[in-house]
């Protein structure tokens, strides 16, 4: 799933891989947005230790989890996890994006997405798919995976629930051969 905002100006942040010691602003963040955004379909925050062992989870698979980071600050973070499980869909991932609530509208949204797609090419991957809730909170989110090359791919209709209303998912991909 997916929680940045449109394109703006960009943000002077490092993208590098999510270190253990990132996690607690990761779980901050994404616990924020399990309260009161659209965007995650968890209604209820993971724990810390849980948000260790997803991070622990995708790294030890290879596969990138990475944040943007002002100093210390973990301003917003990107991972890359499996689409499906089965060995016919290993060239395939997922991707999720989350930008502290405080730094959306900086740009860091693309640079997150932008630095996630290259290290899922230089991992030879061959497609990536997004997940997006449909609902007027996450355009910004569909025009950003837009942007750096995602299409439209279908619509799956009020197959979930959260906040007390069904809602739709958008299907996003992009090829990761293409240049």
């Amino acid at each position: 799933m997916e929680c940045s905002s449109a394109l703006e100006k960009p943000a002077a942040a490092t993208i590098v891989e999510a270190r253990t010691s990132h996690i607690p602003a990761i779980h901050a963040i994404y616990a924020h947005y399990v309260r009161t955004a659209i965007c995650t379909m968890e209604e209820m925050p993971p724990s810390l230790e849980e948000m260790h062992r997803r991070h622990d989870a995708l790294r030890r698979e290879g596969l990138p989890w990475l944040v943007a980071a002002d100093g210390h600050e973990v301003l917003g973070y990107a991972y890359a996890g499996r689409y499906r499980n089965r060995v016919g869909y290993s060239g395939t991932v997922e991707t999720s994006i989350y930008v502290h609530p405080q730094h959306q509208g900086r740009g860091l949204g693309p640079q997150l997405l932008a630095a996630l797609m290259a290290a899922c090419r230089e991992l030879g991957l061959r497609q990536t798919v997004a997940v997006i809730v449909r609902d007027e909170e996450t355009t910004g989110s569909i025009r950003l995976h837009e942007h750096l090359g995602f299409r439209k791919a279908g619509v799956f209709e009020q197959v979930g629930q959260k906040f007390g209303r069904s809602v739709d998912t958008v299907l996003m991909q992009c090829d990761l051969r293409q240049p």
